[in-house]
């Protein structure tokens, strides 16, 4: 084929060029045939439904629709592949094959981006013409500040801190700067500060993007989500409005994730960072204070807000039953703390971070308000005393911790050491050196007091363990977090309460009853935090709120157990992921369903809500079945569909009667028949066959998924599986775009082409795992299609001479390896294995024309040269389909595109025997040379007749017919010794046998055996039986004129056992059957 390069463009871009030139007529072809719109059979073509998919077999597909905030990226591509080659395949199988795309909107991501855009322009000009003046402006401001600094700060100006337009300025942190990284026009970027102009900018360019890739999406049943599209958000409605009445969804207090910015929860999706972090519950722990420190008293003394107040230390903790054994309290020395007002009467010593988490959670008196009446650093409160409630010590001092962290809990640590390694350490550490550490030897003259005993480790766990592992101080960090976990599990699972009014109980029972003393009497409280560091897509951190809220009742145990039987019978392909969602069934409760600001559909019974964005987005796979008879390919609903409904005619009664989830009545203003033709859409796709996604959204999304289908729908239409995939590195490193390692969905197909960009994520990997493309497997991926693709066109144009007739050995050998070769492809793409199909369908494959080519020494035979061109093409069909039907079109001269032809099948059952003898004649291959470069080595210190290989040669091959017969009396003792129950050997009865037969004076013996030993512990029983599959001696007859080309020897003789000479026994000493023995001789 031409590799002509357009006029300035690099030389070496030219085979990926020819490549792409086939993309377009393709795509043509396919637009022109309209070749993946499919609909259902209708009504007047099969009525019945219950053998429906039994005469028209279907497969539906789909992936977790992306967020049009931006372009797709190869992450997005990667996992659209796992769809998109599934897709491709079943259709191969003869289904009737929906893979539809929808485009997700709802939420804070574009409206943040689009708020900060109004800023940008507000402060730098509607085409953001200020900002070079601002950036330069601020920087000379800067530049003079700085030079007014004395010279022992700073003799550089360029030193001192960037202002925060500087400082953006070098990192495109601005959203125009992003704006303008994604390829849009300056001029263009205002537009943008509308957030329902992404709607309308992005979704158009992921189609053409998908569509370039080779997507087989039927575009008719497109759309976008929130209100933007009437018909889906009609759609959601109806949805929020049957859970509701399932009792789904319920409106009380409930802890939730929250930005204090957007002054609403802040879900996964509404996150830049942070995904999948809940809230964690602590009791947190009110000690007063009764004398402060003098260092204390004197920061303080002129704080008069404090006068006549109750001042507590608060501490949080997970173990409330654990607080009879309180010795001290700690903090960090270097942590700055607040006291805040909680109330007329109260104040709080914690972090600024505690602080705002209290200030959202109706802990302090206003909602939100967090009034601070002074700072203080740790240091100075050393030495305070404090009451600590139930503590056997009416009073302990508050002293030095070197871990303290501020963005954990309050800052405050309650001291447990007879149960608290870390606590018991530090104690030890403070009363060996009171002095290096500043503080007075009584102050830390507490014993542990016992409060639970256990069976491992009695009833002071904490001084057990310490000692067992030789733990010495605070700084052991590494054996101070092993024993801490194993003094949980043991406290916590074994543990019996020793002291206080629940003597006797488990720990089990005892903790929450501990737990509601506590918070009875007032000396503790419910305080809630974030997980981990949770960042809104605002830029602000978030804290958990204690918020009346409309919730989904995730985790109530009717409801969960429907989910768990759902995902019991549904495949998830891996075990990880199977795991992952129990992990999630068993931990997910309450999720808040609805927000007060960003893109989505309203609330129907609370308007001044909207519906959150992974609560729109849990069925909307029921949507697609009907979308293009509504909309007909208009995103946004703007143009009815061949159903001619119009939004408002599609009420709740008519969404249950098109799923099937109630009657038709009079009250539904769309004649039934009509609403029939959708329903029909609907029982025929559905259920959803694959959903397929990445790993992340487990913990959310796709758990929601599952709920949510299993509270609308009957049990026969609940999904049937959900492939998970991991994320996608880019040459072994993490795509960012701040590195610069990235590419999106249209660089790549710019940079390598569609088919090579879709070869390099098959090739990249199908496990939960992060996978990796690679730039180099792309652009072998080029060369390799291409030079196939040169081949076909070679051998298409001398089929005449090409070789005919009656098939011989090789031809059958090859033939074999191809049939082979297509049930193994076809069981990698049954369990989406795509790395295996392009192994066995691709690499294996051509390795295997390769061998055939080198082998037939009066040429190739047209029949098989043919069958190969076309298995292969089918075989890469999935994967790279541009080449596909080029090839299958075009040089092959069919009359149908390669999207409507079957996979491929075998001509006959695979013969083993054929496999064995071809992967034999291989292996013998190698042999010979490296048999006759070992004899080189041994010779070359003989200088008088020594084997000269670069003379003229022979060769004589030894097959011998049997085994030797210690071999054989070896492993009838592993048979004797072999358990098939267990597949395990009895090595002590096997040792003993061999000594009793004299079998053991062989040196060879044992490791013979324990190479047999892994082939039936890898294989089963079967590998007992050494019996070739096929005659050794024809096998090497029909070989010798491809050994003597390939190896260069004149003559090769082959003898048998029964026809060796004296001379003859001795070289053919290591001979066996399947392992020839080599003799070489120059001639």
């Amino acid at each position: 084929m031409s590799t002509a390069t357009p006029a300035g463009e690099a030389p070496k871009t030219g085979k990926r060029d020819a490549l792409r030139a086939l993309e377009s007529p393709a795509q043509a072809k396919w637009d022109a045939i309209k070749a993946f719109e499919t609909d259902a059979p209708t009504i007047e073509e099969h009525q019945n439904v219950v053998d429906l998919h039994q005469k028209y077999p279907k497969f539906m597909g789909c992936m977790a629709y992306p967020y049009m905030n931006g372009r797709l990226h190869l992450g997005h591509a990667f996992t659209l592949s796992k769809i998109e080659f599934a897709a491709a395949y079943e259709r191969m199988l003869g289904k009737r094959v929906l893979f539809p795309q929808g485009f997700h909107c709802t939420g804070m991501p574009i409206k943040a981006c689009a708020d900060k855009l109004a800023r940008e322009i507000e402060m730098f000009g509607k085409n953001f013409e200020g900002y070079e003046k601002a950036i330069e402006e601020e920087q000379i401001a800067e530049k003079l500040k700085n030079a007014s600094v004395t010279q022992e700060k700073s003799t550089d100006p360029s030193k001192g801190k960037k202002s925060k337009a500087a400082a953006k300025a070098g990192t495109s942190t601005y959203q125009f700067q992003i704006m303008q990284q994604l390829g849009v026009k300056n001029e263009e970027i205002h537009k943008f500060a509308d957030p329902l102009y992404w709607c309308e900018f992005f979704p158009p360019l992921a189609i053409k993007d998908m569509t370039a890739f080779g997507a087989k999406v039927d575009w008719r049943r497109s759309f976008i989500t929130t209100d933007a599209n009437p018909y889906y958000d009609s759609f959601v409605r109806w949805q929020m409005n049957v859970l509701k009445q399932l009792d789904k969804i319920r409106f009380g207090e409930r802890y939730t994730i929250y930005s204090p910015v957007d002054k609403q929860p802040c879900m996964d999706h509404d996150r830049q960072s942070g995904e999948a972090l809940g809230p964690q519950e602590y009791t947190a722990i009110k000690l007063q204070v009764t004398e402060w420190a003098e260092s204390a008293q004197q920061v303080l003394a002129s704080v008069s807000e404090l006068a006549g107040k109750n001042v507590y230390l608060v501490a949080a903790t997970l173990r409330p039953e654990t607080m009879y054994g309180q010795t001290n309290c700690f903090v960090g020395t270097e942590i700055k703390y607040g006291l805040y007002q909680v109330n007329d009467k109260d104040v709080f010593f914690i972090t600024e971070r505690a602080a705002r988490n209290m200030a959202y959670q109706k802990i302090f008196s206003n909602f939100g308000e967090i009034k601070k009446l002074a700072e203080i650093k740790g240091d100075l409160v050393i030495g305070t005393k404090v009451k600590a409630p139930l503590s056997t010590y009416p009073e302990v001092y508050v002293l030095p911790m070197e871990n303290v962290l501020a963005t954990k809990g309050t800052g405050v640590v309650t001291s447990v050491p007879s149960d608290s390694p870390d606590d018991f350490a530090t104690l030890q550490d403070l009363q060996k050196k009171a002095a290096y550490y500043k503080i007075q030897p009584e102050w830390a003259a507490f014993e542990p007091i016992p409060i639970i005993n256990t069976p491992s480790y009695g009833n002071l766990t904490a001084p057990f363990l310490c000692k067992l592992k030789k733990i010495n101080s605070q700084k052991d960090r590494v054996p101070l977090a092993e024993a801490k976990e194993l003094a949980y599990k043991e406290g916590f699972y074994q543990g019996t309460i020793v002291i206080g009014e629940y003597k006797g109980l488990s720990v089990q029972e005892a903790k929450p009853k501990i737990r509601d003393v506590l918070i009875q009497s007032g000396e503790g409280f419910v305080y809630n935090e974030p997980e981990g560091l949770v960042m809104s897509r605002s830029g602000d951190e978030c804290v958990v709120a204690l918020l009346d809220q409309w919730y989904l009742d995730y985790g109530e145990d009717h409801w969960k157990a429907q989910a768990e039987k759902c995902l019991a019978e549904m495949n998830t392909f891996t075990n990880e992921t199977r795991h992952a969602f129990e992990q999630t069934l068993g931990w997910l409760n309450k999720w808040a369903c609805a927000r007060s600001f960003g893109l989505g559909s309203k609330l129907p019974w609370d308007p001044q809500f909207l519906v959150e964005s992974l609560s729109d987005s849990t069925i909307y796979m029921a949507y697609y079945t009907v979308a293009h008879m509504l909309h007909d390919g208009s995103l946004n609903g703007s143009t009815p569909g061949p159903a001619g409904i119009k939004p408002e005619q599609m009420t709740d009664e008519a969404w249950s009667y098109v799923f099937k989830l109630g009657e038709y009545s009079s009250n539904i203003p769309i004649p039934q028949a009509t609403l029939d033709k959708l329903k029909r859409e609907y029982e025929y796709f559905y259920p959803l066959d694959v959903r397929v996604s990445g790993k992340d959204l487990v913990p959310n999304h796709l758990t929601f998924f599952i709920y949510n289908h299993v509270a609308m729908f009957p049990e026969e239409m609940w999904p049937r599986g959900v492939r998970v995939n991991g994320h996608l590195m880019l040459n072994r490193e993490k795509m960012s775009k701040s590195t610069g390692n990235f590419l999106t969905l249209d660089d790549a197909i710019e940079k390598y082409g569609a088919d090579a960009t879709r070869l390099a994520l098959a090739d990249a990997g199908d496990s939960v795992e992060d996978a990796n493309f690679e730039d180099a497997t792309a652009n072998a991926a080029i060369l390799r299609l291409f030079t196939l693709l040169e081949w076909f066109e070679d051998q298409i144009k001398a089929s005449s001479e090409l070789r005919t007739g009656e098939l011989g050995f090789h031809d059958k050998v090859f033939e074999t390896e191809m049939n082979n070769l297509i049930v193994r492809a076809k069981e990698a793409y049954d369990g989406t294995y795509y790395r295996d199909a392009l192994k066995y369908g691709f690499y294996e494959l051509q390795s295997s024309r390769d061998w055939y080519q080198q082998v037939c020494a009066n040429g190739m035979h047209r029949d098989l040269v043919n069958r190969f061109m076309e298995v292969q093409t089918l075989l890469l069909t999935p994967i790279c389909p541009f080449w596909a039907e080029h090839v299958w079109s075009n040089l092959l001269a069919k009359p149908d595109t390669v999207m409507n032809v079957s996979f491929p099948e075998p001509t006959a059952e695979i013969d083993l025997a054929v496999l064995a003898a071809a992967e034999y004649i291989r292996k013998t291959v190698k042999s010979i040379r490296d048999t006759e470069l070992a004899q080189l080595k041994r010779k070359k210190k003989q200088t008088e007749n020594a084997y000269n290989p670069d003379a003229p040669k022979i060769l004589k091959l030894y097959v011998a017919t049997s085994f030797p017969e210690w071999q054989d009396g070896g492993i009838q003792v592993l048979k004797d010794n072999f358990d098939q129950a267990t597949g395990k050997f009895d090595d002590v009865k096997i040792r003993e046998q061999l000594k009793s037969q004299g079998l053991m004076a062989n040196k060879k013996m044992m490791p013979f055996l324990n190479e047999q030993k892994k082939l039936v512990e890898k294989f089963g029983a079967a590998s007992f039986n050494r019996t070739l599959l096929f005659d050794e001696y024809k096998t090497l007859q029909h070989s010798l004129d491809y050994y003597k080309k390939a190896l260069n020897f004149q003559d090769i003789t082959v003898v048998t056992t029964e026809n060796f000479t004296e001379d003859d026994k001795k070289a053919a000493e290591q001979a066996m059957p399947g392992t020839p023995a080599y003799y070489f001789a120059n001639i």
